[in-house]
Order: structure tokens, then sequence, then C-alpha cells
């Protein structure tokens, strides 16, 4: 395998373990970022309301790597078509901060 191959293969594996090295997820952390930032307003762990419920997402991102950083940007820029047609709406960093973010999205990754 040459370097530039090997390096292009392992960049999102090294960053995946430097993020859950760097932002472990507790339960009570990412739990209560997600209520402080009103997330269940729209979302609930084990069901759908307007978007999907964390255990679905956590199920469908599974063992993907470049999760982490995809979620950040679809929560931060808001996005539609992922999950039904109702858009989510964007969360600025006045409303939720990046180190916060990347809590809630660990935590809802853990989740089985």
């Amino acid at each position: 395998m040459n370097k530039q191959l090997r390096t292009t293969l392992l960049l999102p594996l090294l960053a995946a373990a430097t993020y859950m090295t760097v932002f472990p997820a507790h339960a009570e952390d990412g739990e209560a970022i997600i209520k402080k930032a009103r997330c269940v307003a729209c979302h609930a762990v084990d069901s759908k309301r307007v978007g999907p419920a964390y255990k679905d997402v956590a199920a469908k991102y599974k063992g993907d790597a470049k999760a982490p950083g995809e979620l950040f940007d679809k929560v931060r820029h808001g996005g539609s078509g992922n999950w039904g047609q109702v858009p989510m709406i964007p969360h600025p960093a006045d409303k939720i901060s990046d180190e916060d973010l990347k809590t809630a999205i660990h935590w809802i990754l853990s989740l089985q």
C-alpha cells in the first residue's frame, strides 16, 4: 500500500480516535447539554418526534468514523432530506458551543 493511500485511509480513523479521547461521553453531560439546548423539543432517545430518535441516529452512523464531523456540520448549519421532509434548523454557536455540541454528538453516537 502506498504512503498516500495509507494516509488517506488512516487519517479519518485517527481523527475519530482523537475525538473519542478528547471528548469522553458522560451520560449526564451529554444529556444535560441536550436538555439545556432544547434539542428535546424535536428529539427523544427512544422515539421519533419531529426529528429522529437519538438511538436511530446512533444506529445509522454506527462504525462511521466521519459521523462526528458530519453530524456537527448538520446540527450547526441545519439541513433536510436525511430523515424526511422536515428540515432541521441551524443551531449557531451562540445557542450551543462547539465543545458542548461535540460532547452531545459523542453521547448520541454512544447510545445502543
